[in-house]
């Protein structure tokens, strides 16, 4: 994917409490996540543009069916241990018989009166082929943003003001896995492009990576988003982690342990607390200190100010009796 961007100082994940923020700010990791987990169901969900006859659309059918068969029936079999003689030649027949099923199925409905049968075919075998891009699509996204202080990302995703935004720095080596979002636009990806990238075209899947990974609504644009992109799940991070901004409604006691968990960090964190700034609708972040009067009762004991009590009053008995 191309990427002539500037890339932030600083770029922010906003996150609820969870474990999964536990997990990115004491272990030091990001989550890629699945885009069909997406609140967005248009986010990561290119459409095709046929831009390719009959036949070449069966053979791109044909390599996707192909593979994702293979891959399926390869994962099962050494699930179950499953070594056979003749494996790899079983599952090449299968894969192979899957797509021929694919494309007779096709062939049959698009033989149906109310279709030109060639354009139908296209249209059928094109749909078929952006079902299987995106299902085969493994890739997983880190959504970022390029501001700590938007009103409505800490709404939407710091758990209106109850989580966190972590802010990181990037260093040089992670630069060519981060890529600006572009809003608006068209979500079509040349049916061309799939198959070259198929074929094995570098470019190709930059440009069809692009499309389905980093184009979103017009609508969304006040995120200013960057991805990082990656195999899903919780990976290290790639990113330096430099700054934890609490939302205005965070506990204060969630303060003090993520502050104290990380104090003995090998590279400092810095740590804020969001805050309004004063008869405006605007934020602005403020410097949060483990000396601070905000910490002063933090761990607290419940039963000791009851003791303290008790205490005083045996003092006091006790100087009564003299």
């Amino acid at each position: 994917m191309g990427n002539d961007k500037k890339i932030p100082e600083r770029i922010y994940k906003y996150r609820d409490f969870s474990q999964r923020t536990l997990d990115m700010v004491i272990s030091d990791g990001v989550y890629y996540a699945d885009p069909s987990t997406f609140n967005d169901p248009l986010d990561s969900r290119p459409s095709l543009k046929i831009d390719l006859g009959e036949a070449k659309l069966e053979d791109v059918l044909r390599n996707f069916v192909e593979r994702r068969t293979s891959a399926e029936m390869s994962a099962a079999a050494k699930a179950i241990k499953y070594r056979g003689p003749k494996t790899m030649d079983h599952i090449t027949w299968h894969s192979g018989r899957q797509a021929d099923q694919r494309i007779a199925e096709i062939e049959d409905h698009a033989g149906d009166p109310d279709y030109d049968y060639e354009e139908g075919k296209r249209l059928l075998l094109g749909r078929d082929i952006e079902k299987e891009l995106l299902r085969q699509y493994d890739k997983g996204i880190v959504s970022l943003a390029e501001r700590a202080d938007c009103l409505l990302m800490w709404s939407h995703y710091g758990d209106q003001h109850r989580g966190v935004c972590i802010g990181y720095s990037v260093p040089v080596k992670a630069a060519n896995d981060l890529h600006k979002v572009e809003y608006g636009g068209s979500r079509l990806v040349e049916a061309s492009k799939v198959a070259a990238m198929l074929e094995g075209n570098d470019a190709a899947r930059g440009q069809v990576d692009e499309a389905v990974l980093l184009q979103k609504a017009a609508s969304w644009g006040y995120e200013r988003e960057w991805r990082l992109i990656g195999p899903r799940g919780l990976q290290d991070s790639p990113l330096e982690l430099e700054e934890i901004i609490f939302g205005m409604r965070c506990e204060d006691s969630l303060k003090y342990a993520v502050m104290k968990a990380l104090e003995d960090r090998d590279r400092l964190v810095k740590f804020y607390e969001m805050l309004e700034v004063p008869g405006t609708f605007d934020l602005r972040k403020y410097a949060l200190n483990y000396d601070d009067e905000l910490f002063v009762y933090f761990p607290r004991r419940s039963f000791s100010i009851i003791e303290r009590f008790e205490n005083c009053h045996l003092v006091a008995s006790s100087v009564g009796g003299k």
